[in-house]
């Protein structure tokens, strides 16, 4: 939905394919927004319906240690505690009013790509006939395996069930860990109770039931707690995997498509967020035609090795959840190590996403980093970003940068700062005259003065003039 909504607001005719009948969601999922992924919303002026709907923590944790950024330089200096069924419902809604067409009830079946395009069969014998498809279609994608590309990675090393359960008995809430894993009980706020508990064989296939969990939890606690049902039961592994290539021709990948990996640490809806958010304008201006299809590459350039990080993160926490006398001392160091202020800060940056630098060449320690939501004389940079367009941001002499026939597709803006810049984990940087901010939010060039690099950097990015 995401991807969906940044090429509607470029005007790019878009359609959601979704298996599901309606909007309703079996069971809470994941549980919430990292601080990029919050500025990603507000970049789009929407941030405000999602904070609203849920409560804002201090989120990040790592070897069992709470990592803390409400010393980062960012508005958004937490994380937000929402379920993934709320966060779709208020998604859908924007999506919706941006006047997205959504086919439901229907699975993608199959599809061939030529020169022109791409035909996508349906279930129930329909067709669309697109310029692109993007394949955001889940760990077990149809859409990746049809476009033959390759999903190397780690089989799993532990199974847990996940549920939303009700309880006659009284829980004691909290997280206890053994030589397998990770085991939880919490309350939900609701008189229902989620709880996660490992399971004691690998490779199980069949649906879990009630009486699955019931036998897992005696095991684990020693009683069922008078388990008396259960609204959701799902399945979850450490199974690691990511796309060899995000892109397949006409063919692309977002989410767990294009990776997989534990939900520990809550990376991957924050990460499929944050690829539609790089693919959405490369894609928007291709379509257009104002950009080569070659600039479709550099998505995958930038994206996969951000999801190479997570997967490695991931695996390494799914690691420390373990318990034998050699787990925790490795634990209790990293956890020691992370109470000094500069790891914390390099490894909140990580998790938080609010640390991504995607490799633009040597230069100002803003090229390839997020822009910073400065306050202007009258206005916040994220507002700039609402529509989804390209801004050149001048900071110099009022009418000294010039975009000449990319006028059209850039927007340039002459205004004034005196503040700091400040950027997470790397700290206080050298006032830029001017930036070149990509769709995204990310800085394209940085001016010292002149406009040297200018027209490579707008060719570069949003098409030959």
């Amino acid at each position: 939905m995401m991807l969906a909504a940044e090429l509607a607001l470029a005007k790019v005719d878009v359609a959601i394919v979704e298996r599901r009948a309606d909007q309703n969601l079996d069971g809470s999922r994941s549980g919430g927004l990292q601080a990029r992924t919050i500025e990603v919303l507000d970049q789009r002026g929407v941030a405000d319906r999602f904070v609203s709907a849920g409560q804002t923590a201090q989120v990040l944790g790592f070897a069992g240690v709470t990592l803390d950024i409400s010393d980062f330089p960012t508005r958004h200096n937490y994380g937000l505690a929402l379920w993934q069924n709320r966060f779709e419902e208020i998604l859908a809604g924007w999506v919706d009013e941006l006047g997205v067409p959504i086919y439901r009830g229907r699975d993608v079946t199959g599809f061939t790509q030529d020169d022109g395009g791409v035909d996508v069969a349906l279930s129930g014998g329909e067709s669309l006939r697109a310029e692109y498809l993007a394949g955001c279609d889940g760990g077990r994608s149809l859409i990746r395996k049809a476009a033959g590309i390759e999903f190397p990675g780690w089989d799993p090393s532990t199974s847990s069930l996940v549920a939303e359960v009700e309880l006659d008995g009284e829980p004691e809430f909290g997280i206890r860990h053994d030589d397998k894993g990770i085991h939880a009980i919490g309350p939900l706020g609701d008189g229902r109770v989620r709880v996660v508990v490992r399971e004691e064989r690998l490779g199980l296939t069949g649906e879990p039931t009630l009486d699955d969990l019931r036998r897992l939890l005696v095991s684990v606690r020693g009683t069922d707690y008078g388990l008396r049902s259960a609204t959701w039961i799902s399945r979850f592994t450490d199974l690691t995997r990511q796309a060899a290539s995000y892109r397949q021709g006409r063919v692309l990948l977002a989410g767990d498509a294009a990776h997989v990996h534990s939900p520990i640490g809550g990376q991957g809806l924050n990460t499929g967020v944050q690829d539609a958010v790089n693919l959405g304008w490369k894609l928007a201006q291709v379509v257009r035609g104002t950009a080569p299809e070659s600039l479709l590459d550099s998505y995958h350039e930038e994206r996969h090795p951000v999801g190479a990080r997570v997967l490695k993160t991931t695996m390494a926490a799914t690691a420390l959840t373990r318990s034998d006398d050699r787990i925790e001392a490795l634990r209790d160091t990293i956890a020691e190590l992370m109470g000094i202020d500069q790891p914390r800060k390099w490894y909140a940056g990580i998790l938080s996403g609010l640390a991504i630098h995607y490799d633009l060449g040597d230069g100002h320690p803003l090229l390839g980093r997020r822009m910073p939501d400065l306050e202007l004389e009258t206005l916040r940079v994220f507002t700039l970003l609402h529509d989804a367009r390209p801004v050149l941001l001048n900071l110099g002499e009022p009418g000294s940068l010039d975009v000449g026939r990319w006028a059209e597709r850039v927007r340039v803006i002459d205004a004034s700062y005196d503040g700091p810049w400040e950027l997470p984990v790397l700290g206080a940087v050298t006032a830029p005259s001017s930036v070149l901010i990509r769709p995204d939010g990310y800085v394209a060039w940085v001016g010292d003065g002149t406009d040297t690099g200018l027209v490579d950097a707008l060719t570069t990015w949003f098409g030959p003039a």
